[in-house]
Formats: C-alpha cells, sequence, structure tokens
C-alpha cells in the first residue's frame, strides 16, 4: 500500500482537498540517493492539490496519511498509457494498407481509446485514494 503525509487544505462531505506535505521520493532516502528530489523539483515547481476520500473525517490543517490501494497505480498506468496504445495500433492494423487510411484509423482508436479508459477510470470506485489516519510525529 502506498502512503505519504498530506495536509487538509478544504474538508467537505466524504472528501478532502489535500496538499503533500511528505518529501519527494521513496523512504529509503527520501530523494537523497538517486535525485528524484531534484527531478521532482524541476517539473513540480509548486505544490499540488488533489481529492480524496475523507474516511476519518479530518478537518482542514490536519495532517494526514493518504493512502492507495495496492495495485491502483499500476491499473491506472494500463488504463492511461496502454490501452489507448493498443486501440492506436489496432485501428491503424484495420484501416487498411493504405498511409492515409492507416493514419486515420490511428487517430481513431486513439481516441476511441482515450474515451474507454475515462469512461472505465469514472466507474472505479474503489481504487480512489483515501485518508486512513492522523499523522503523527
Amino acid at each position: 500500500m502506498l502512503e505519504t503525509r498530506a495536509i487538509v487544505v478544504q474538508s467537505d462531505a466524504g472528501s478532502a482537498e489535500v496538499i503533500g506535505s511528505g518529501s519527494s521520493g521513496c523512504s529509503a532516502c527520501e530523494g537523497r540517493g538517486c535525485g528524484s528530489r531534484k527531478v521532482a523539483q524541476l517539473f513540480c515547481s509548486k505544490p499540488r492539490q488533489f481529492r480524496v476520500d475523507n474516511r476519518i473525517h479530518a478537518g482542514v490543517g490536519d495532517e494526514v496519511i493518504v493512502c492507495m490501494p495496492d495495485g491502483a497505480l499500476l491499473r491506472g498506468v494500463g488504463l492511461v498509457y496502454l490501452l489507448p496504445l493498443v486501440f492506436m495500433f489496432s485501428g491503424a492494423l484495420l484501416a487498411g494498407q493504405s498511409d492515409a487510411r492507416a493514419a486515420m484509423g490511428a487517430l481513431f482508436g486513439l481516441l476511441i481509446g482515450f474515451l474507454l479508459a475515462k469512461w472505465l477510470s469514472a466507474r472505479s470506485f474503489r481504487q480512489q485514494p483515501y485518508i486512513a489516519r492522523l499523522a503523527r510525529e
């Protein structure tokens, strides 16, 4: 299970907006060994807010632990990257022999893949990150 520290900035019925308060990188070196902290600082200059399920009814200003279910990250990557890619290649192969038809088939397949990924991701409620507990020092 993936866990990270966050601070609640807004809370409403059943969900909350959180900002990650932990450092970038894994818990082994927290970004000091492999340089992942520098890469994160390069591409993520400002903190990002995320909407998560608020199962413990944490309030604004609480430091919490946000969890993501096992396998949710891998399934998300499969939906966002692999599914549209498979549909793109399938569309190109099924469209025909000419380059123009293959290109149009690839674009159509890519569009269908993205729409299907969006629809499937909206239906997977159990894959949402959630607030598991209050953080303790």
